[in-house]
């Protein structure tokens, strides 16, 4: 994965519910595209279920979208902490590094 390419920088207010990242067309073009496929994936799963596959089947298939979708929480997590935390960082905001704990700990529950 080259840096540049998925290069995320975020902007942050002192309201945090206004915080917003600024995604490089790019890479939102590659996450909606992933995200596309994860969609069309789960749409087969249900299909799958509906026609009654065999189990093990259909288990491969879902191992299978959980890694597209962990994909694309990497690609989220390196711009996080290459934009959002870096930029919160050299502003003197130290409470990113521990809503930094909490997400590894959200993505490391899966």
């Amino acid at each position: 994965m080259e840096n540049n390419e998925n290069e995320v920088a975020c902007h942050s207010n002192d309201d945090t519910s206004c915080r917003k990242s600024h995604h490089p067309e790019r890479v939102k073009k590659d996450l909606t595209n992933r995200l596309n496929r994860i969609e069309g994936q789960i749409r087969g799963i249900k299909g799958m279920i509906d026609k009654d596959t065999y189990c093990d089947d259909v288990i491969t298939q879902l191992s299978a979208t959980q890694s597209a979708l962990n994909s694309v929480a990497k690609i989220l997590l390196e711009g996080h902490l290459k934009g959002c935390v870096v930029d919160r960082l050299s502003e003197g905001d130290e409470a990113v590094l521990d809503e930094l704990v909490v997400t590894i700990q959200k993505l490391m529950k899966k």
